[in-house]
């Protein structure tokens, strides 16, 4: 389906972005079809870091996609680090694009398989250490952005999508206010595997027990306090580790109690089958 545009549109210099060839349909990935075209675009030279972007409603036409599918797309090259997007003022590409989308997408998609106990204890070796970094040097942008995860998380409510992008920005910006590039490069690497691990912690806990652990590490890291930013990040992921292992315990419990429960049955029901005698003499 060819995208049609208004006469006004024609006379328009032409955007680099070029011209959708089709709508896309449901099956197709709009996040994939993104950064494929970003890729493009950075090694032609044609979008380069900072670069604002065009508003939703052309960057929707260029790429032949409803403004609806676009949306959820924008947000995750948000949280991959990609873009940032500014309320009121729109999107922009930023200034590590270029190595972030240098990553192959394979690559992130085999990490689905990191358990999240091995996640876990690198986060533990490493987080505490990266939000002491980031209350010595987080800039007004970062702390910006730490006070707007949170409140996007105060407004999730029961938004489970909102809730975990939310969660999610904020760790992100933790490691990148560290001030330690190749922090914020290792943020891109595992991006997949701590988004698998907020999305199971998250249904495990109310919303209040998450901004339990996120307003103090914020106020810490505005407070301008290593010592406490680090001391609260340990205490924030060892909830999460504790939280992980009593889910682990009680699905085993349950799988256990299921399969005790199901060799029960078996067994009354082999003893209606089987008569007395035979029964004595096989068991």
């Amino acid at each position: 389906m060819q995208v049609t545009h208004h006469s006004e549109m024609k006379e328009r210099r032409k955007s680099p972005l070029g011209n959708g060839a089709h709508v896309l349909n449901a099956k197709e990935d709009v996040t994939q079809l993104l950064i494929l075209r970003f890729q493009q675009l950075l090694s032609e030279g044609l979008l380069s870091p900072g670069t604002r972007l065009p508003p939703e409603r052309e960057l929707a036409a260029n790429f032949g996609v409803a403004r609806s599918s676009l949306r959820p797309a924008l947000k995750v090259l948000e949280i991959m680090g990609v873009i940032t997007q500014k309320v009121g003022d729109g999107s922009y590409l930023n200034q590590d694009a270029s190595s972030v989308l240098a990553v192959p997408m394979e690559f992130l998609f085999l990490l689905d398989d990191t358990s999240l106990q091995e996640l876990t204890e690198m986060r533990l070796m490493m987080e505490p250490a990266l939000a002491a970094k980031a209350a010595d040097r987080a800039n007004s942008e970062h702390i910006a952005l730490l006070r707007q995860s949170i409140v996007d998380l105060e407004q999730s409510k029961r938004d489970r999508v909102r809730l975990v992008a939310s969660d999610l920005l904020f760790h992100r910006v933790i490691f990148q206010a560290s001030g330690n590039r190749l922090a914020g490069r290792l943020f891109q690497t595992i991006h997949r595997a701590m988004l698998n691990m907020i999305m199971v912690t998250s249904q495990l806990v109310d919303l209040e027990h998450t901004l339990h652990f996120h307003q103090p590490i914020l106020a810490a890291i505005e407070q301008r306090n290593p010592a406490l930013a680090s001391r609260l990040m340990t205490d924030h992921l060892t909830d999460a580790r504790d939280l992980l292992l009593h889910s682990r315990q009680q699905e085993t419990s349950r799988q256990l109690r299921s399969h005790l429960a199901a060799g029960k049955s078996v067994h009354k029901r082999f003893r209606k089958l089987v008569p007395y005698r035979e029964q004595k003499i096989n068991l």
